[in-house]
């Protein structure tokens, strides 16, 4: 007979759609792992989240490659029900299901964690606020000249969502400070140093950061600021300010560091004060200094410079053409989500002055 005890052993159970992979995901993974244990994350297929939802914009691979890749993932199982049961748990001896402190629902409105919540299963942790994918989906339709009125994407007449509404995500050091390992690099550590934009954290960044990992015992990633990234991409961009991506950086187990807001060109300074062993560069075309100077003048100088191929050639630029591509979809999604939300404030608001209703009545 199996047992549920919530000890250092517990197996914890974390499923969901983790489209547009970001810190937000990472975060809530984060504080159930803190809960102890060993985390896995049960990830809905693609079909799954169109029936509820929408047509994702990462393909189940990317997802679970992402997912695969945040430092408090132990195991990830494909193809789980969007309803949690306890038998999709029990078939993978999971404890207690975590989920964040929002509410998901549905196509038809029921609560998708009411039957692990009814059996005593079921724990909450905190929601990471000024961040989600209904955020990022509206940020990027902000983008395109030719959706002029997305900046309507989430907008109901009167009331808004907690959980859909937008808000500002506020960086703070320990925010910062619990996404990172805090551990410099040993004696003896072969260090490479990568930068960039890395915006909108997609699988083809993944692919770049675990090569370069294989080459590294220590990985810095340098960060450009929001500024720069103008400079170099357009004036719309970045999608996610400099520690939002950040924070999404520091979540990716193939990463030791991130220098924040790191200089565009590498320097002999940089090199010194890091003491970085080897520079490596994807494939991305490389912007020259206003002098026509390669940034990677002094690394090359060196002998301290490597290009490699990842073997994956997706762009953030190409996340951004399939949210587009897809522009009224996520417009109405998004629409209906936050109306459903709503309505479900409203009958929770409902049971806090009538004790004799419960809440699970309203979602089954």
């Amino acid at each position: 007979m199996q047992t549920h005890q919530k000890n250092s052993g517990t197996r914890l159970w974390c499923d969901g759609c983790y489209d547009l992979v970001h810190f937000g995901h990472a975060n809530f993974l984060r504080q159930a792992k803190a809960l102890g244990g060993y985390l896995i994350v049960g990830l809905h297929s693609d079909e799954e989240i169109k029936n509820h939802k929408r047509q994702p914009v990462y393909t189940e691979e990317e997802r679970l490659k992402m997912v695969r890749a945040i430092k408090w993932v132990d195991e990830v199982v494909e193809d789980v029900p969007y309803i949690t049961t306890l038998d999709t748990m029990d078939k993978h001896n999971c404890d207690v299901c975590v989920h964040a402190d929002d509410i998901t629902v549905t196509a038809d409105g029921q609560d998708t964690y009411h039957l692990v919540k009814n059996a005593g299963r079921y724990r909450e942790v905190l929601r990471t606020c000024g961040i989600s994918t209904t955020d990022l989906v509206g940020r990027i339709l902000k983008l395109s000249k030719n959706h002029e009125d997305s900046d309507t994407i989430n907008q109901i007449p009167s009331e808004r969502s907690p959980w859909t509404g937008f808000n500002q995500f506020l960086p703070t050091a320990l925010k910062i400070w619990n996404f990172s390992d805090g551990i410099p690099p040993k004696k003896g550590d072969k260090i490479v140093y990568v930068d960039g934009a890395f915006d909108l954290l997609h699988a083809g960044h993944v692919d770049f950061l675990e090569k370069v990992h294989q080459q590294a015992d220590y990985v810095l990633v340098g960060l450009h600021s929001d500024e720069v990234i103008k400079k170099y991409k357009g004036t719309q961009y970045p999608v996610m300010n400099l520690f939002e991506r950040t924070m999404n950086v520091l979540a990716c187990k193939y990463v030791s560091d991130v220098i924040i807001d790191a200089p565009y060109k590498v320097t002999q300074q940089l090199m010194d004060e890091f003491k970085i062993d080897l520079v490596i560069h994807g494939q991305t075309p490389i912007m020259k200094m206003k002098d026509e100077e390669d940034p990677y003048k002094v690394p090359i100088a060196l002998g301290k410079f490597k290009s490699i191929n990842s073997g994956n050639s997706t762009t953030t630029e190409e996340i951004i053409q399939r949210v587009i591509k897809n522009y009224q979809e996520f417009k109405n999604r998004n629409q209906k989500k936050e109306e459903m939300e709503l309505e479900l404030i409203r009958k929770l608001n409902t049971t806090a002055t009538n004790p004799a209703m419960k809440k699970s009545e309203f979602f089954l």
